[in-house]
């Protein structure tokens, strides 16, 4: 069996998964597709170029369906979890598998991960974390291997029992911070977090999935409504109100000025941190309980 299998959740992922699971297939890293109901050929493209594929008769969620992924990848010592928009380097899987064999002990093992744009992506600050006194997000890379406080859900490798021993990605969130909090989590264990610098990734950043209609206020909904989850979960100050009332207001001024953009934008934000007010759950918007 292989020491190491992809899981990749795609939505509308037709233009970048073929990049995504060529890439895998050159380190020689068999992939698990979960494919949350695609409109597009994703799954097709999934199954054409050899990856296990999942089929989701509906939209599961981010995490949800990493889970299954996980899940399926039987006999794999090692996950490595990434976004379809995202292609490895030459070198990388062993890169990070090498970390491993170092560092048996740590949780997560996560790449340089690189933008569109050259930019090397590092988190500076996350609202889950204790230890990061890090207010103004002031960004200072590490130039080698080094433990993190947080590593990005965009590529991320991580032992598959313990993956599963730790409560996999929080089922109860559906898009937005189960990557902070599966960190949280990992490190709260006693586990470091580990930046493996000669392991690099390609990152596309938003173009995991086609544009659809009403993405930008769904979106905005998650990422308002997970926000004042995980703020509970872990005992923190309640984000709701302040959320709610800032932005409203920006949505009723750009609906004064007639501005679509930001009435999807501030409007999503606002119903997400209402519904959390009220006790209505993400799963519950989509469906799914």
């Amino acid at each position: 069996m292989p020491s190491l299998v992809a899981v990749v959740v795609a939505h509308d992922s037709a233009e970048v998964l073929p990049g995504c699971l060529a890439a895998l297939a050159a380190e020689h890293v068999p992939a698990v597709v979960v494919d949350n109901a695609s409109r597009d050929r994703s799954a097709e493209i999934a199954e054409d170029a050899g990856a296990q594929v999942i089929r989701n008769a509906r939209n599961d969620g981010y995490g949800r369906a990493n889970n299954a992924g996980v899940r399926a990848a039987l006999g794999a010592r090692h996950v490595l979890i990434l976004n379809p928009d995202v292609t490895l380097r030459p070198g990388a899987a062993d890169a990070l598998l090498a970390a491993a064999e170092r560092w048996p002990d740590a949780g997560l093992y996560a790449p340089r991960i690189v933008e569109p744009d050259g930019r090397f992506f590092y988190q500076p600050r996350s609202l889950l974390s204790p230890y990061l006194i890090n207010p103004e997000g002031r960004r200072d890379p590490p130039e080698g291997d080094a433990c993190a406080p947080f590593l990005s859900g965009a590529c991320l490798m991580v032992e598959r029992r313990f993956f599963l021993e730790i409560g996999s990605f929080d089922p109860k969130i559906f898009l937005f911070y189960e990557d902070d909090d599966l960190c949280r989590r990992v490190a709260d264990s006693g586990r470091a977090l580990v930046h493996v610098h000669g392991a690099e990734v390609l990152h596309g950043r938003g173009r995991s999935s086609a544009p659809e209609r009403g993405r930008v206020f769904r979106s905005r909904w998650h990422q308002a409504w997970s926000r004042a989850y995980v703020a509970r979960k872990y005992g923190l100050s309640d984000p709701i109100l302040l959320g709610l009332a800032v932005n409203a207001l920006k949505a009723a001024l750009s609906a004064l000025i007639l501005r679509r953009a930001g009435i999807e934008r501030y409007g999503g934000s606002a119903a997400g941190a209402l519904a959390a007010l009220r006790g209505r759950g993400a799963l519950a918007r989509e469906g799914l309980e």
